[in-house]
């Protein structure tokens, strides 16, 4: 399911954006102040951001260009200024496309496709297709995707990134300590049980039987291994 990130501080208008998204077969997460917005953004994942330009704290043109340095995915503005200087400066700071207020709800899911199926396709286009293959596990870095026996099981962005990370480093024992800083970063809120948390969810995920690992080994007193 792809994950939309509506930062608007009108409800009424989030709420019915998030409405129609939903509708559509969309997850959508809400940040109605810019520094809200700023902090879900670079901590998560998302596919697609629709971005209000009128927000109160860090207004949607700097939110925009923070953004961009470090994710790059779809950008939306969504704005009641109609002004060929403002559109022209969200273009500047890294925005795909804008929507005017006031916006017809169809539209704008119209416009969340075709910039999602645009930005798949130029991702494609210069991604050679990756995948790490063990025992019938099937890790696709570039779609970010897990299969068993080729049926794809659902993985959080994080349990995806500590699967990878250790299905890359075959048959070396790395400690909790070593996996929260490599996944979470050093500066990250939160200790070293997450990585035991994580490790238990990806086993129930894609092992047989999660308490007789057949992938990620646990090495005691050590850490763990994928094996």
């Amino acid at each position: 399911m792809k994950k939309i990130l509506i930062i608007e501080d009108e409800t009424s208008i989030a709420e019915l954006e998030r409405d129609y998204l939903e509708v559509n077969g969309f997850e959508s997460i809400i940040a109605s102040t810019g520094e809200e917005g700023l902090q879900k953004a670079l901590s998560e994942d998302y596919d697609l951001i629709l971005l209000d330009l009128m927000l109160p704290g860090i207004d949607g043109f700097e939110l925009c260009k923070q953004i961009r340095k470090v994710r790059d995915i779809p950008i939306l503005m969504v704005t009641a200024r109609k002004a060929d200087i403002d559109i022209i400066r969200g273009f500047d700071r890294g925005a795909d496309d804008y929507i005017e207020k006031p916006f017809n709800p169809n539209e704008l899911v119209a416009r969340v496709k075709a910039h999602l199926a645009r930005y798949e396709r130029l991702v494609k286009q210069h991604q050679p297709k990756k995948e790490i293959q063990f025992r019938g596990l099937s890790i696709d870095q570039n779609a970010r995707q897990v299969f068993i026996h080729n049926k794809e099981v659902q993985l959080t962005a994080k349990e995806f990134d500590l699967l990878l990370f250790l299905a890359m480093n075959p048959n070396r024992v790395f400690s909790k300590d070593d996996l929260f800083e490599r996944i979470w970063g050093i500066d990250s809120v939160g200790d070293i049980s997450t990585v035991t948390v994580h490790i238990r969810k990806i086993r129930e995920k894609i092992e047989v039987d999660p308490s007789n690992p057949e992938f990620i080994e646990t090495i005691w007193g050590v850490g763990y291994r994928f094996k």
